[in-house]
């Protein structure tokens, strides 16, 4: 098994090569924009897929693409469009053109997230109702577009992911990002975890190991193309999570008022029914959020 990892050095790349890189008849080949692998991973070859000619390292004879280059971000977006745009879809639509011109058969599996979908109570399915509020938001629902259409009329294979709300790390010393890792480290430090608004809002939770574990394998499994699955996990609301937290370090938690930005912008309840991927994996167990929190305290103590 032959797999290419585009966009290597950021987050969830990092951890998902971590996590398949111990595997049996995997071989691994890195791609991104920096000189070398933040990890010093074997295989690693340094790429632009913005600049004319960037793409001329890019080896696309593979069974499988994880394309994670992307630049996240929320009220950002507004203040750099280009840089948004460029990214998150002419990256991905320069390698669709590179998947051409090398005639590549491989599947291209694509991480997108749950700010496509429109906010509302209850666990929604892929087929939801779609509202962007951000660019990036916009710049997702674009690439996953471009997915169709470029297999609809070349014949690309692809699989796209949805990832609601992830926490945790599976490499040793590495800080991680998202909302449960801000407020543990609110609390680490000794400060009151604050809100905005009641914290009502839900969203379901996947743990890091999760995530990478089911980018594998919606890659390896033949019926997960040419689709969209959700990646399912806990059901949690921010207060619920912040009060767990709170209670863990002996701080409190707070709540202020929205600020107007953020409160235009905010999607709403985002809890994900990730069925329709589990049914085609035979069923999936995922980690729970308060064991993790758990080993947290007990690998700070």
């Amino acid at each position: 098994m032959k797999i290419a990892v585009i966009g290597a050095n950021s987050y969830i790349a990092r951890n998902f090569v971590h996590t398949v890189k111990i595997k049996e008849q995997v071989s691994l080949f890195l791609y991104d924009a920096q000189p070398q692998s933040v990890d010093h991973e074997d295989g690693y070859r340094q790429i632009s897929a913005l600049e004319d000619g960037g793409l001329a390292g890019l080896d696309l004879s593979v069974d499988l693409i994880y394309m994670f280059i992307g630049k996240t971000g929320t009220a950002e977006g507004f203040d750099n469009p280009r840089l948004f745009v460029e990214i998150n879809e002419m990256a991905l639509l320069n390698v669709l053109n590179e998947y051409r011109r090398q005639q590549s058969q491989a599947k291209i599996v694509f991480p997108s997230t749950r700010l496509v979908y429109s906010g509302k109570k209850g666990p929604q399915k892929e087929d939801a109702a779609k509202e962007a509020k951000t660019i990036y938001a916009a710049n997702k629902l674009a690439c996953e577009r471009y997915l169709e259409m470029y297999r609809n009329v070349y014949g690309v294979r692809y699989c796209t992911v949805r990832i609601c709300l992830p926490y945790g790390t599976l490499i040793p010393g590495a800080s991680s990002y998202g909302t449960a890792e801000f407020m543990l480290k609110k609390a680490m430090a000794g400060e009151d975890i604050s809100l905005y608004g009641d914290g009502s809002v839900r969203r379901t939770l996947t743990y890091m190991g999760d995530i990478c574990g089911l980018l594998y394998l919606a890659g390896v499994t033949p019926a997960c193309e040419n689709d969209v699955f959700n990646f399912g996990g806990e059901d949690y609301s921010l207060k619920e999570m912040a009060e767990l937290i709170a209670e863990a370090y002996g701080v409190g938690v707070t709540y202020v008022p929205w600020p107007e930005i953020a409160e235009k912008i905010e999607s709403g309840d985002t809890v994900f029914d990730g069925g329709k991927l589990e049914r085609l994996l035979g069923g999936y167990e995922y980690a729970k959020f308060s064991d993790w929190l758990q080993t947290q305290q007990e690998t700070r103590t």
